[in-house]
């Protein structure tokens, strides 16, 4: 026994070499199958560049407004009771004089009633006075009464005339209440949500505001202006002949069709934040626009000549500072800050940093630095995707046609196992 181990022990001593050189040669020809190759060449990224352009374009102040009626009339109760009807539809145009509340007039109705009587008793108390004194002043005049007479008669004449006066004016004021029950809109506009229900009292010192209507056709829109953007448009109105014309910017971002005009300026500058208080007037024919709306009024407020212009996605803002990357003769890029002032559309325009004639890149700006080689090619701007010719079939199907568990083109046959 001992002498087979003894034997077999020289044998892998012998062949321990031989093993271990094939299984490296194994380990590099798995791991490391490029040996011997050439190391390949970097590549060079491949950017979409576009020229700078040059052109006259006009230059835009923007601000945010909030719109209000020309005219808002909050309607009240002038006298106290009970409210027995709504006139009106929440929200529907109202018409001037139109009865938008009624309070229970009974009330109303009996003391004008009073009054009414009251005036008719002083009429007749005054008539009576009126014929006494005109039966003692030709007595008075033959001395067949005493001036004392004539004196009682004039001052009982004129009493009952103050009594009239008085009566009288007790009974147009009950008159004017008994209106009063009548709540009218004072002008034409666009009523509010009724803030009284049937059965609430109302009257001075109860539920003060009943509704609210608006004239919205125009509608003014307030901006707050800074003392500088305030001059400005000042010299653009005397450039422009005193009419500088307004977009409004919908929340939509849909620009409204009707072009709007400066009003009139806030008596002051607000002291705490350095602007003042502008309104702009806006035709309104469809009535779309309501007080409230937060809208974007646009003005041009010149015309920049020779102006410089680069994509917006050419442009990259780092901490403050407006980037663009040029792409030289060389094919090489070099990364430059501009002046990047006012935006026109889709475009930055470059006040400094750049000349006619550059070519910046435009697309794959993420991936260059300075100095770096590139291999630029123009840029085209992204086109929709289309569909597929089997989608494009399924959208054109009818509904009608697609029954359950149909199959189109756009859903494969499950696979049979």
């Amino acid at each position: 026994m001992k002498a087979f181990l003894k034997e077999r022990k020289t044998i892998v001593k012998g062949t321990k070499t031989p093993y271990f050189f094939m299984m490296v040669c194994m380990f590099v020809a798995i791991v490391m199958p490029g040996c011997g190759k050439e190391k390949a060449a970097p590549q060079v990224p491949v950017v979409e560049m576009v020229d700078v352009v040059q052109k006259d374009v006009p230059i835009f102040a923007e601000w945010v407004g909030t719109l209000d009626g020309m005219v808002n009339a909050t309607i009240r109760a002038q006298v106290q009771g009970y409210l027995i009807k709504q006139n009106y539809k929440e929200g529907d145009p109202v018409k001037k004089d139109q009865v938008l509340f009624e309070i229970d007039p009974r009330t109303f109705q009996a003391t004008l009633d009073q009054a009414k009587g009251e005036l008719g008793r002083t009429e007749a108390r005054w008539n009576q006075t009126k014929a006494n004194l005109a039966r003692i002043k030709p007595l008075a005049a033959q001395n067949a009464v005493s001036q004392k007479d004539l004196d009682d008669a004039i001052a009982a004449e004129q009493s009952a005339q103050a009594s009239v006066q008085s009566a009288k004016a007790t009974y147009d004021k009950a008159a004017l209440d008994l209106g009063f029950t009548k709540i009218t809109s004072p002008i034409a506009g666009i009523s509010g949500i009724a803030k009284a229900q049937i059965g609430n009292l109302l009257g001075p010192g109860q539920i003060e505001e009943l509704t609210t209507v608006s004239t919205v056709n125009p509608i003014k829109a307030y901006v707050a202006v800074s003392e500088q953007e305030y001059m400005n448009a000042q010299e653009a109105r005397k450039k422009q002949a005193g009419r500088v014309p307004l977009e409004l910017i919908l929340a939509d971002g849909s620009i409204f069709p009707q072009k709007g005009e400066f009003a009139f300026a806030d008596r002051q500058i607000d002291v705490r934040t350095g602007t003042i208080r502008v309104a702009t007037t806006f035709s309104n024919p469809n009535n779309l626009l309501r007080p409230g709306q937060f809208a974007r009024i646009r003005a041009q407020m010149g015309l920049k000549k020779n102006a410089l212009l680069v994509p917006q996605r050419a442009v990259t803002e780092v901490q403050g500072r407006y980037l663009v990357a040029v792409v030289g003769a060389d094919n090489k890029i070099a990364i430059k800050q501009v002046k990047a002032t006012d935006r026109y559309g889709q475009l930055w325009v470059i006040d400094e940093g750049l000349q006619f004639g550059d070519k910046v890149v435009a697309e794959g700006i993420q991936k260059v630095k300075d100095g770096m080689a590139v291999s630029p090619k123009p840029f085209e701007p992204e086109a929709k995707s289309k569909p597929e010719a089997g989608q494009k079939e399924a959208a054109q199907k009818p509904e009608a046609e697609k029954k359950p568990g149909s199959e189109t083109a756009a859903q494969p046959k499950p696979e049979k196992r």
